[in-house]
Formats: structure tokens, C-alpha cells, sequence
């Protein structure tokens, strides 16, 4: 058809003959002719009419090479040949070398325009596809807000509003097809396959959102870090994307609740973001608990066989042939062992093989469980008889305290994770050297384990702008920030001019501090800007005010003006500005605001921020009105992240591992100086002859307070920092000294939240849940 349109201007009302042009291609021709107007006929080479037929066409298309009995004379002078045939090429066509002069009819073939139409195709799929490699531009539609006063509770508002299929969100923000997973209708895990595809794409800006020494109650930063994406994208039409951590289910149904954010500010749907979600840390305590039960297998199975039975049985014989696994091969490439038929170890070479002689008086890896449950903070395992008396003390930590989850939130990479896994140190042998994971055989398993968990979980804000929830680990007892692997492609996805506004836990002297000093230089990536949230509430409270308890009313003195309480409390937010400027950050302080606060006490804050070294300090009132009430502190923001930034380290990887901690202690927490128990310098000396002593530090500190001590509130001063203990998360890539008395399972209150946490059997809706 390409060919007649250049050889005849028309088909209309021209007689096609098509000559031994069968199935398809003259059901396809007779159809495409017929609709441009021209009358067709068909036969074959053998047809009687054929001269004929040949006489009386104007075109002519043939499918196989004419016969050398069929003179070309019969072809009336003028008519247009078209071969269709693909011996064309060849020159074998029959129709002789003078054809075009002695008929005056012109022949053309399909083969070379075929192929210069599969190149030409082959050159706009190309494009196409590298098109669709490149950085999509948003086309986000965000979702309408009607807030009410009084504001409904976080369920019935989160409930209030319809969410967009996640699909449809994915779309909106670049994402391709086959770069999510979906999990329902209103979360998907994304690939991480994107970071490859947008390698070249500039990054956006890195916010922080840290906060001043909160009361119980929390000050609200996942609030503010929600409320500030919903003001850049919503109101101020800036790309933006939001990146938190998953709650874990323990503060769920104790006395914290949920972590969505809250009133006009949250993710959506919350009763699906504070439970299950996708399965993540689920997945999180299966491997962690696989490899607890590796442990104690391997020390149970070591104390009772032989050499040669641990042999046989971990080499064993299978189809007649005994070969080692891969694990198994590094291992032995690990004792200097280069050997690969298991027929050929000597006895001392198996004896090394089969042993980790492991000390359980060394063990460190716990069992752990996403339930608040004090029960489980000391245990004896190992009482049945099949045990064959091995017993010993053990205890469980909550779930979000493994290690394995602070691998999840600093690993790069799927081989990045694996290699994690490995490394972890789970006790040291009989001869002080560190027994890992990989030593256990165990890496391959609990990588698999994983494989899906590594993937952020994409969801959606109020007014529909994008969120990532990735990862969870506590602030006070772990690093305190979500992955590593959400804010570097949220980075990419917004663009250049785009902001990801990410949170760190508790205080800036607990999840900023580790923030910069650990994931920062695990990931590479530079922060913009710091937002620093306060109340006054908290403010109140470290100027001297009363106790804050979760679940009890608060104190007059908390709900009436009292400018001078506030002010006192100050010394707080003025310390904690003073930490993040340690980092060369700009710092923008959001005064969360709630309903009780006097404007006298708002614009005293915000006044005593700035004279304190912040770039700026605004009021905010997401919480209340969504993001319409958080762009003044949009627009703060982008102005900060447009200032020249000096970013830095808190200290060098080379110092000694007590230098460090003294560090963090002295110039963060205001300690006069550190006081190491006998336990804490025979570990720190351990693990420096390990060749451990390069890594960071992360502080197990109460959150409460600068100091150790949660009733000394306000900038405590002239204290001595405790390290009662020293531990080492190797997979992680941190050290983490323990400050005085640190519980790794949190218990459950008199009145937990579950009272009030319910399920409608007709709806199949959650109740109570804030």
C-alpha cells in the first residue's frame, strides 16, 4: 500500500489483479484496496483467464515469480507490477532485463521498502523507549479538602476522604508500569529498577524534620512533615514527596497509637499505614527469629555429635553425589581452606569446618516480636527435655529494634542487604572472634526472607500527594529514620526543583544526630534544610512545668497563658537549633500549634527561634486546615533550601571509639564528660581489636531528655554520661554504646490503646484507632 500511494496517485476505481497472493496477505490486501475504492481481482499463475485478466488490470500484484512460460506481453504497457514475494532480492522476479523499457510499465518490490520500514520502526521504538526511560513530569491530581471544626478524630477524617487507586497515583508521579507492585487498592511496593532507569535525573532537595526534646505525647513531627508535602505540591504546586517510617504495632496498641500523622495532615488510608501494611516488618521477624533459632540449633547440634556426624550431616551425600553449597564454599574460603571436593578435607580441616565453637555467654541476637509484652524481657529457653538440658537466660526485643530492620533502613541495594545480612554478629566463638550470620549459613535464607520487604511502599496523603513508608526503627534504641532507599528515589521522582521531606525520631539530639552522622554517609546524600519542630506545650514543660503523662489530662498550666514558662522553656529549642547548626544545615523552626496556645506565646517562640540562630520560625496549623495551613512554612523552606549549605559530619571514622561517644556526648547532649562501666571498655576493646572501631556511633539514649535522666528536662548541664554497655550492629554498620538502663521491649500501660480499638462485623470497619 506504502508503494502504490508513491507509484499511482490514486487507486480509486483502478482494477488490482493480486496473482498467487494467498491467505493472509490477499485477505489483508483485497480489504485495504477495496477501502481506497479500487475493484479487485485474484487468481493464480495456472488461472485460464489469466492473459486476460492480466490485459485488463492496472496494477498488478504479485506473491510468487511468474513462470517463464507466461510471456510478459500479456502485461498491458502502463500497468504498475508489485512483487510481494521474497526472492526478490535475488533478481529471479521473470521478467527479464528490458521489461520496464519494452512495456513501459514500472516494477517495484516490497522486500527493500519492508526493510527500510522495519529499520524506520525499529528507530520510533527506540525513541519510544528511551522516552520512557527519561524523568516523566508530574500530572498530579490532588484531592479536595473540607476541614471541620470541631476536627473530626484522625479515623473519621482518614475515612472521609476517597484515595486514589494507586495505580492512577503511580502514573501521576512518573512511575511505569511494571515498576509497581500492587498491594490492594491503595498501596504498592516500588521496584527498585527505577533508580537504574533514572540514574542521570538531578536530585531534588533533602528536608529533614527533627524536633525539640518531646513530652510523652510526641510533638507532632510526622504531622508537620506531612502537612509541609501537602502545602509544596498542593498549594504551591511544587513536586514533593513525603518519606516516613512504619509504625511498629507495639506503640499501636499501647499508649502512643498510630504514627499517620493526624487531624488534617495524615496518611491515608491510617488504619491500613498502622497495621499490617505490606508485610514488611512481618517479614523482618521471620528472619530475625530464623536466625535466633539457627543459633541455639547450631550450638545444641555441635554439643552433642561428633566431627565426623556434623559432617555427614552437613555435607551430605544426596542423588550419590556430596558436594558443598556456595555458602558453604566461602566459609571455607574464609578458614584458608582451598578445597571444593568434600572428599579431600583432612581431619583437622573438618574439625574447622563443622565447629563455631560458639560461647553463649557472648550471644547478642535476640528473638523479637511486634508486641508490646514486658514478660518477654527476660526468658529462660531451652527447658524440654529434647533440648537435652542446653538451656539459658534469652530475652525478646519488639521487632523494629532488630538489627535486620536497621539494615533495611541503610542498605543501597539488593547485593548491598545480602552482604548486610552476612556481617551480622550474633555472638563470638570460644576464642573471642565474632560468629556471623554467614557463618551460620544462614545469609541466602534471610536475603530471601527480605527480597520483598527492601522494596518502599507507596501511599498517599490527604490531598493526594505521594508518600513512601519504608522501614521503622526506633530513635532511642537504633538510628530512628526511614530508608535510605525511598529518599533516593523519591529524590529522583520529584525532579531537580522538587522537594522529599523526610522525619528522624524523638529529639535533634537523638534521630537528627544519627540522621546525619549514619545514614547520611550511608547513603551519600546532603541535606537541604532542617525543620525543627516545637510546641508550646513541650516548651512549657521544660521551663519547669508540670509532668506530661500519656493518657492523662493536662495541667492548667499547659492549656492557659504563661509567657514566662515559655520563654524558660526556650533554652530547649535554642540548644537543639544549636545541635543542628553542628552540621551546617539551615534550620527552620514549625511551631506546631494547637488550640490552647495564647498568640502572645506563638509569636514569643517564633521570635526567640529566630534571635536563636534559626533562618526562620512560622506557626502551623496543618493539623486543623491540612496543607493550607503549613505553606507559610512551604515557602520558609524553599527559601532555606536556596542558601548556601556547609553540611559536615560531627566527627571522624578514625577517632577511637571512645573519642566518639565523648563526642556526641560532650557537644550534643551538653554531658561534662562520659563514665565507662567495666563491661562497656572490655567491649570496646573488643571490638576495636575486631576491627570494628571505624564504624559510627548509635547512642541508645532515653528520648526524654538531653541527659540520662528523663525528669531533667530543659538543657541539662554538669551531668556524667553513663555507657553501662557497648554493642555492635556490624550488618547495620554501627556501634551502639547503651546510656544507663535501656529497655529493648516496651510494655504495655494500665490502659492500653487497645480499650478503645474495635471492628465492625458488618462494615468490616476499624474502630479507634488514632
Amino acid at each position: 500500500m506504502e508503494l502504490l500511494e508513491k507509484l499511482v496517485k490514486t487507486v480509486d476505481g483502478k482494477k488490482v489483479l493480486l496473482v498467487e497472493t494467498c491467505g493472509p496477505l490477499e485477505a489483508s490486501l483485497q480489504c485495504l484496496l477495496q477501502r481506497k475504492g479500487a475493484m479487485t481481482m485474484s487468481c493464480q499463475w495456472k488461472t485460464q483467464q489469466l492473459q486476460s485478466k492480466l490485459h485488463q488490470a492496472d496494477v498488478v500484484v504479485v506473491g510468487s515469480t511468474k513462470p517463464k512460460e507466461i510471456p510478459v506481453s500479456w502485461i498491458r504497457p502502463g500497468t504498475t507490477i508489485v512483487n510481494c514475494y521474497p526472492d526478490f532480492l535475488s533478481g529471479e522476479h521473470g521478467y527479464g532485463q528490458d521489461v520496464k523499457y519494452s512495456n513501459q510499465s514500472a516494477i517495484e518490490a516490497v522486500g527493500p521498502l519492508t526493510i527500510a520500514m522495519r529499520m524506520q520502526n525499529m528507530v520510533k521504538t527506540s525513541e519510544r523507549w528511551i522516552q520512557s526511560q527519561q524523568y516523566r513530569e508530574w500530572n498530579l491530581h490532588c484531592l479536595k479538602l473540607q476541614p471541620l471544626s470541631p476536627v473530626p478524630s484522625d479515623i473519621e477524617i482518614s475515612r472521609g476522604q476517597s484515595p486514589k487507586a494507586v495505580d492512577v497515583l503511580a502514573k501521576e508521579i512518573g512511575l511505569l508500569a511494571d515498576e509497581i507492585e500492587i498491594y490492594g487498592q491503595t498501596k504498592a511496593k516500588v521496584r527498585l529498577s527505577l533508580l537504574e532507569r533514572l540514574k542521570d535525573q538531578t536530585d531534588g532537595k533533602y528536608v529533614l524534620v527533627a524536633g525539640i526534646t518531646p513530652t510523652p505525647l510526641g510533638e507532632g513531627k510526622s504531622t508537620v512533615t506531612i502537612g509541609l508535602v501537602q502545602a509544596l505540591t498542593a498549594h504551591l504546586n511544587v513536586n514533593s514527596f513525603a518519606c516516613l517510617r512504619q509504625p511498629s504495632q507495639g506503640p499501636t496498641f499501647g499508649v502512643k497509637g498510630g504514627a499517620a500523622g493526624g487531624g488534617y495532615a495524615q496518611v491515608i488510608p491510617m488504619e491500613e499505614f498502622n497495621l499490617h501494611l505490606t508485610g514488611d516488618i512481618h517479614a523482618i521477624t521471620a528472619a530475625n527469629n530464623l536466625l535466633a533459632a539457627a543459633v541455639d540449633a547450631r550450638i545444641l547440634h555441635e554439643s552433642t555429635q561428633s566431627d565426623k556426624a556434623l559432617y555427614n550431616r552437613l555435607v551430605p551425600v544426596v542423588n550419590g553425589v556430596r558436594e558443598f553449597s556456595s555458602i558453604q564454599l566461602a566459609r571455607l574460603k574464609r578458614l584458608g581452606i582451598n578445597k571444593t571436593d568434600p572428599g579431600t578435607l583432612t581431619a583437622d580441616e573438618i574439625n574447622k569446618f563443622v565447629r563455631l565453637d560458639i560461647d553463649p555467654s557472648t550471644i547478642t541476637w535476640q528473638r523479637v516480636l511486634d508486641t508490646n509484652d514486658r514478660f518477654l524481657r527476660k526468658i529462660t529457653i531451652g527447658q524440654a527435655n529434647t533440648e537435652k538440658g542446653f538451656f539459658r537466660q534469652a530475652q525478646f526485643d519488639i521487632a523494629v529494634a532488630s538489627e535486620i530492620m536497621a539494615i533495611l533502613a541503610l542498605t543501597t541495594s539488593l547485593a548491598d542487604m545480602k552482604e548486610r545480612l552476612g556481617k551480622m554478629v550474633v555472638a563470638n566463638d570460644k576464642n573471642g572472634q565474632p560468629v556471623t550470620a554467614e557463618d551460620l549459613g544462614v545469609t541466602g535464607a534471610l536475603a530471601v526472607l527480605m527480597k520483598d520487604a527492601i522494596k518502599p511502599t507507596l501511599m498517599q496523603t490527604l490531598e493526594g500527594t505521594p508518600v513512601f513508608v519504608h522501614a521503622g526503627p526506633f530513635a532511642n534504641i537504633a538510628h530512628g529514620n526511614s530508608s535510605v532507599l525511598a529518599d533516593k528515589i523519591a529524590l529522583k521522582l520529584v525532579g531537580e526543583e522538587g522537594f522529599v521531606v523526610t522525619e528522624a525520631g524523638f529529639g535533634a539530639d537523638i534521630g537528627m544526630e544519627k540522621f546525619f552522622n549514619i545514614k547520611c554517609r550511608a547513603s551519600g546524600l546532603v541535606p537541604s534544610v532542617v525543620v525543627l519542630v516545637a510546641t508550646v506545650r513541650a516548651l512549657k514543660m521544660h521551663g519547669g512545668g508540670p509532668n506530661v503523662t500519656a493518657g492523662a489530662p493536662l495541667k492548667k498550666e499547659y492549656t492557659e497563658e504563661n509567657l514566662q514558662l515559655v520563654a524558660d522553656g526556650c533554652c530547649n529549642l535554642q540548644k537543639q537549633i544549636q545541635i543542628a547548626q553542628l552540621f551546617g544545615v539551615p534550620v527552620v523552626v514549625a511551631l506546631n500549634v494547637f488550640k490552647t496556645d495564647a498568640h502572645a506565646e506563638v509569636d514569643l517562640v517564633c521570635e526567640i527561634a529566630k534571635q536563636s540562630g534559626a533562618f526562620d520560625a512560622v506557626p502551623c496549623n496543618h493539623w486543623s486546615a491540612g496543607g493550607r495551613g503549613a505553606v507559610e512554612l512551604a515557602q520558609a523552606v524553599r527559601k532555606a533550601a536556596s542558601q548556601e549549605n556547609h553540611f559536615k559530619y560531627l566527627y571522624n571514622l578514625e577517632l577511637p571509639i571512645i573519642e566518639k561517644i565523648r563526642i556526641i556526648a560532650q557537644k550534643v547532649y551538653g554531658a561534662e564528660d562520659i563514665e565507662l562501666s567495666p563491661a562497656a571498655q572490655s567491649q570496646i576493646s573488643r571490638y576495636s581489636k575486631q576491627g570494628f572501631g571505624n564504624l559510627p556511633i548509635c547512642m541508645a539514649k532515653t528520648h526524654l531528655s538531653l541527659s540520662h535522666q528523663p525528669e531533667r528536662k530543659g538543657v541539662p548541664t554538669g551531668f556524667i554520661l553513663p555507657i553501662s554497655d557497648v554493642r555492635a550492629s556490624i550488618g547495620a554498620g554501627f556501634i551502639y554504646p547503651l546510656v544507663g538502663t535501656m529497655s529493648t521491649m516496651p510494655g504495655l500501660p494500665t490502659r492500653p490503646c487497645f480499650y478503645d480499638i474495635d471492628l465492625d462485623p458488618d462494615t468490616e470497619q476499624v474502630k479507634g484507632l488514632f
